[in-house]
């Protein structure tokens, strides 16, 4: 093994998770300073921070990319990885979750959970990631430790247990005690002092550590009995059982600070190597036979397994060209070795293996079991990728990817950059798969898709500022889908004559509506009425009119092709002829279809002080929302749920802050299509009829 690699007990892969402005991005910047990976702390406010060293986070003081950082503290070997908290980079979550071993999930003590921070939770529930809790900004004006709890009991059902005690709040937060330990830490710059609990907190914290013990003898026994007995419980004792019931996810491990103030850092880094897991806790990744997905393969975190291996990110560095990220499962990968990309059914060569620490990459000869790696030199593997030794070939579960849900069109602004947008385009669409691209033979315009409106708006920076290709931008529109309301029949021959070979093809087919479940074609052929080597054309005949649209050129969505009957000639008919075919026959078949506009709808979140709540929901009622629910937040404001369809929430921002005074906020995030009145669906159509005649 790599003689700098620490053993595999010896190592935390963890992502730091939280609402926009919880200030994860300073704990990260913290986290590296008290590690000696940094010798100078990064500010995320004046744009320095070491993981924003992307252009457009430092303008706008948000994390983009996540990106991944090794780091060491007391032996062990921290791969840390910064996820963004904005919605519409939900997905640069996702695929950190996949393949993070536990989480240190970020609230801040005055907003306490916020609507971002339940997703990234329901997101960590999703994969099974063991956290704890950092309360931040403990010298807030506002700062409400207990709040904090009590609302994470409420929103997120937690099982949140205080293992610290903040000593006082905003200007009197002045330490931090361990529940552990029995002692208080104060904080000098950045030295952390450890004194004897002040008189006036050890009735507190006596308290606190008694209900600390009562929530840990649910896990064991012998707690218990010591504890019903009134004897002292050993620390290990009461440690090991927190370490257990963490990673089992029982209970969230609460901790706090102020990270800006340098407070309750090296705390939490402790922490983490108490309580977080290395990857033997995780155990065995199960992925599926290549052949046969009824069939599953285990892979052990150990060297002597199989080499199995996830890609979940790739970034294009100025310096060293595309960077594959990979999380190692098992086995161990090495220089010049050829693996195995099972998605692509092709074998790739590893060139370098590098550890990353922000901004500076260090190149190794090896890696193994539980290692977080960027691969320079990969050429066909994408997000999502399982690679594997290619004696031993399986597919590891891939990354949950949310569909775009705004459209915007772009056109280059000189002609000669055409090919230069195209390739910069593919460029970003193999970095981020929540963002496609579709380009109109007919206006000649490439249009883009995308999770939001900041998302499309930092895309067309990277254009300009990575790519030196500005473009001409139209005003953003919703990415609507089509589809049909009922089952129709259609039937279809397509006969051309034109000297020469002539064409024919026949199809007969019905077309269903697939609710929920995409596209899906069934070949019901007998007795080869039409030739087995025509069936593929049929279907990519009707995949490219799905992708273009029927009535209104959106992509169609959620419809079952069953191929019924047709005819052939032996001369005429070709693999052309069954596509030209089977396109019109599917148009036909679905304009009979009552074809319907399905529109993205957003699951949207609004906080609001109780003054301006009126305002707020019947602002909503006029945009076709829907309230679900409306609950007490904090004193003096209230947190209202509902679904509003996107088309109605484009300057909603400006909106919010008018109706509030600037004091209500929102989130939003997609939650599924749903059908369009038919009133909406005929102002739509009108509209891009309107449309279609200016431009001729």
């Amino acid at each position: 093994m790599d003689k700098n690699q620490p053993s595999i007990f010896k190592l935390r892969n963890i992502g730091i998770a939280a609402h926009i402005d919880a200030g994860k991005t300073t704990v990260t910047e913290r986290i590296l300073f008290f590690t000696g990976t940094n010798r100078k702390m990064g500010e995320v406010h004046d744009g320095q921070a070491t993981t924003d060293f992307m252009k457009q986070e430092q303008e706008r003081g948000i994390t983009i990319a996540s990106a991944a950082i090794t780091c060491h503290w007391k032996g062990t070997q921290i791969n840390l990885i910064d996820t963004p908290g904005h919605v519409d980079f939900t997905v640069e979550v996702e695929r950190s979750l996949r393949v993070l071993d536990g989480m240190i999930a970020v609230f801040c003590a005055v907003g306490g959970v916020e609507p971002q921070s339940e997703t990234v939770w329901n997101q960590a529930n999703r994969y099974k990631v063991p956290r704890i809790a950092f309360v931040n900004k403990m010298d807030r004006s506002g700062a409400d430790f207990k709040d904090v709890l009590a609302s994470m009991e409420k929103y997120l059902d937690a099982n949140a247990v205080p293992f610290q005690l903040p000593m006082g709040a905003e200007e009197e937060f002045t330490g931090i005690i361990d529940l552990f330990e029995m002692k208080a830490f104060i904080y000098d710059e950045y030295e952390q002092i450890e004194t004897a609990i002040p008189a006036e907190y050890i009735q507190l914290a006596t308290e606190a550590r008694s209900l600390m013990i009562e929530k840990l003898a649910d896990f064991d026994e012998e707690i218990l009995n010591l504890f019903l007995e009134d004897q002292e419980i050993p620390n290990e004792l009461l440690k090991k059982v927190a370490r257990h019931a963490t990673l089992k996810l029982l209970i969230t491990p609460v901790f706090c600070g102020a990270a800006y103030k340098n407070k309750g850092v090296p705390l939490l880094l402790d922490a983490v190597i108490d309580f977080l897991p290395n990857p033997i806790d995780v155990g065995a990744v199960v992925g599926l036979d290549v052949d046969d997905p009824e069939k599953s393969h285990t892979r052990q975190p150990s060297p002597k397994d199989p080499f199995s291996a996830l890609a979940f990110k790739l970034i294009h560095d100025p310096f060293v060209g595309q960077q594959t990220f990979i999380r190692i499962f098992s086995g161990t990968l090495k220089a010049g070795m050829a693996i195995q990309n099972s998605n692509k059914d092709k074998q790739e060569r590893i060139g370098r293996i590098m550890r990353i620490q922000a901004k500076s990459r260090e190149d190794v000869s090896e890696a193994g079991p539980g290692d977080i790696v960027a691969l320079v030199g990969m050429k066909i593997t994408k997000t999502g990728d399982t690679l594997c030794d290619p004696d031993h070939p399986l597919f590891l579960e891939n990354i949950h990817i949310p569909p775009p849900v705004i459209d915007l069109k772009i056109t280059p602004l000189k002609q000669a950059d055409r090919s230069k947008l195209g390739e910069a385009l593919h460029k970003l669409t193999s970095e981020d798969p929540s963002f496609a691209i579709r380009f109109d033979d007919e206006t000649e315009e490439t249009l883009i898709s995308g999770m939001g409106e900041l998302h499309l708006e930092i895309i067309l920076d990277r254009l300009k500022h990575e790519f030196g290709v500005e473009v001409e931008v139209g005003e953003p529109s919703v990415a609507y889908r089509e589809t049909i309301s009922h089952e129709v029949e259609a039937n279809y021959r397509h006969v051309k004559q034109s000297g020469g070979k002539g064409q024919f093809a026949h199809v007969v087919m019905r077309i269903e509506p697939n609710e929920g479940n995409g596209y899906e074609f069934v070949d019901k052929i007998k007795g080869g009425v039409i030739p087995t080597e025509y069936i593929p054309s049929v279907n990519k005949g009707i995949l490219k009119t799905l992708e273009k649209g029927v009535l209104a050129g959106y992509p169609v969505v959620d419809v079952k092709v069953v191929l019924l009957d047709g005819s052939f000639h032996a001369v005429d008919s070709s693999d052309f002829a069954f596509q030209t075919c089977a396109s019109i026959a599917f148009k036909q078949g679905f304009l009979k279809g009552d074809p319907i506009l399905m529109e993205p709808v957003m699951k949207i979140e609004v906080n609001s002080p109780d003054d301006y709540i009126g305002g707020v929901v019947g602002d909503l009622n006029k945009r076709r929302g829907r309230i679900e629910s409306m609950r007490r937040h904090r004193k003096g404001s209230q947190k209202l749920n509902g679904f509003v369809p996107l088309m109605e929430m484009f300057g909603y921002a400006t909106q919010l802050r008018n109706i509030s005074s600037g004091r209500a906020n929102y989130s939003m995030e997609f939650y599924k299509y749903m059908p369009v009145t038919r009133a909406v669906q005929e102002e739509i159509l009108k509209k891009l009829a309107d449309k279609k005649k200016d431009q001729k």
